[in-house]
């Protein structure tokens, strides 16, 4: 009696799926635990260090559209391993002992990467079946979302051992390693597939995004020229709004426009985009107040090795969660995790902002935040690909990329802005009760994305219930309508 053996590379697919996610989203994150480093070891300002992590954000952001539209055609295997080139020859770029400016080229072609996110969840839709490719793209997104913590520990230790070209040498080597799983494992798309890149569309929507993300990512502009904050805010609006008129009249558009309109997934990204504001911003509180120094009357003064450690719970939960809310979600629908999930990290703000004097509790807030964005994380992808067809998966994803991204720089920026506004004249650091106002504001992001998912639970439970109407589905009583 025979039995038909899986070829080595569906065996390798999912394992290789998550490799990818997870090594693009450590990478792209290297920057934040490095940033001191880099302004000793290149003698620059920390405000042009900040761009080591602020180029690979606008780089991905306005690279994930349009990696998204050439994922959802034939030459989405192509354009995974010419994407992973990139990535690692930027990789390269950043070890090499090349000028400052160099450093900055290496940190955007490495951005770049953080446009597979999408492409690998079309693959798992195309090529995995129905029980593996719904845990599998859950466990994609929380690998995307997870991965930002799982570089720091080993960045600041590598760091402490032989410099920053060291901690990005470990960049260089695992993504030499994703490049080589992806060539190994990597199907081709289906037959009959076709994808045309719109590029005024993508020079728009890169225009916008570029001007959106840059002000986020310079809170110090709105204080000192408000004047020029205002009109680049008003001609990101502008852009952003011809990006989408001339979307709707192309005939090969970079986002469905349509699509997007829809009420769920409108629903699933106004959620991201708040309830992303809300995870970076505690993500990023908690790691700064964990490397304030005593001096400043709280903090713990860690160095960046022992502060990336505080990120292993959350890496861990993270995890956990994702592996968790796919059975959840069999019972419990989409919108209605996603409440769940936001709830989970308002109650790791209010840890955060309530008891926050030992790293113990530190910890249990990380913890807390980890499995929260870990389970929202892995809930999102459902929420949007019910309503999705297949061939338009990438697409749609990519989008929901870039609202995170989106969401995960005005987090960042709110955090500074809030500090930066709590900080005494003379004084270096905030005062303790800028903390607190910081995860008071989280507190209400949160709020907001749990609202907005209860509202699209409630409004998909009549949709839910005229389609089983409509196909015969038993009523309440048990008969055939």
């Amino acid at each position: 009696m025979s039995t038909t053996r899986e070829p080595p590379e569906g065996r390798l697919l999912v394992p290789s799926l998550l490799f990818v996610a997870l090594v693009v989203a450590a990478v792209g994150s290297l920057g934040a635990p490095l940033i001191t480093s880099v302004a000793t070891t290149f003698h620059v300002s920390l405000d042009s260090a900040q761009w080591t992590l602020t180029i690979t954000l606008l780089s991905g952001a306005v690279a994930t559209p349009v990696l998204g539209r050439l994922g959802a055609g034939s030459h989405r295997r192509g354009t995974i391993m010419a994407t992973l080139a990139v990535v690692v020859a930027g990789s390269a770029l950043t070890v090499l002992p090349l000028p400052f400016a160099w450093l900055l080229v290496g940190r955007a072609a490495q951005g770049v990467g953080l446009g597979l996110t999408a492409l690998m969840m079309g693959v798992a839709r195309d090529h995995l079946p129905e029980d593996r490719s719904a845990p599998t793209i859950a466990l994609v997104s929380v690998a995307s979302t997870i991965g930002i913590g799982v570089g720091y520990p080993l960045a600041g230790l590598l760091t402490d051992l032989g410099g920053v070209r060291a901690a990005y040498g470990l960049g260089l080597f695992v993504t030499a390693v994703a490049f080589l799983a992806a060539w190994r494992s990597m199907p081709v798309a289906p037959e009959g597939r076709s994808a045309r890149v719109d590029i005024t569309g993508a020079l728009l929507l890169a225009g916008g995004l570029f001007l959106v993300l840059f002000l986020a990512s310079e809170p110090s502009l709105w204080s000192r020229h408000l004047t020029l904050a205002v009109v680049l805010a008003v001609a990101a609006a502008l852009l952003l709004c011809i990006w989408a008129a001339s979307e709707l009249r192309s005939k090969s558009p970079l986002v469905d426009v349509p699509a997007v309109r829809h009420p769920a997934v409108a629903g699933a990204n106004i959620a991201m985009l708040v309830g992303g504001v809300g995870m970076y911003l505690l993500l990023t509180l908690i790691t700064r107040y964990a490397q304030t120094p005593h001096s400043a009357g709280y903090g713990f003064g860690l160095t960046t090795f022992v502060a990336g450690l505080v990120l292993v719970p959350f890496s861990a939960l993270g995890f956990a969660a994702g592996k968790l809310t796919p059975r959840v979600r069999e019972r419990i629908g989409g919108p209605l995790l996603l409440a769940g999930s936001a709830v989970v990290v308002l109650g790791a703000f209010a840890l955060f902002a309530a008891a926050r004097s030992s790293l113990a509790e530190l910890f249990v807030a990380m913890g807390v935040l980890g499995f929260g964005v870990g389970s929202f994380s892995a809930a999102m992808p459902g929420v949007i690909l019910a309503v999705t067809p297949h061939s338009e998966t990438s697409s749609a994803m990519s989008f929901n990329q870039v609202v995170r991204s989106v969401g995960f720089s005005l987090g960042s920026a709110i955090g500074g802005l809030v500090l930066s506004a709590g900080t005494d004249t003379g004084h270096l650091f905030p005062t303790d009760s800028a903390y607190t106002t910081a995860a008071l504001v989280g507190i209400a992001a949160m709020a907001v994305t749990a609202m907005t998912s209860l509202a699209l639970a409630r409004r998909r439970a009549p949709e839910t219930e005229a389609t089983a109407t409509a196909v015969g589905a038993p009523s309440q009583d048990g008969s055939r309508r």
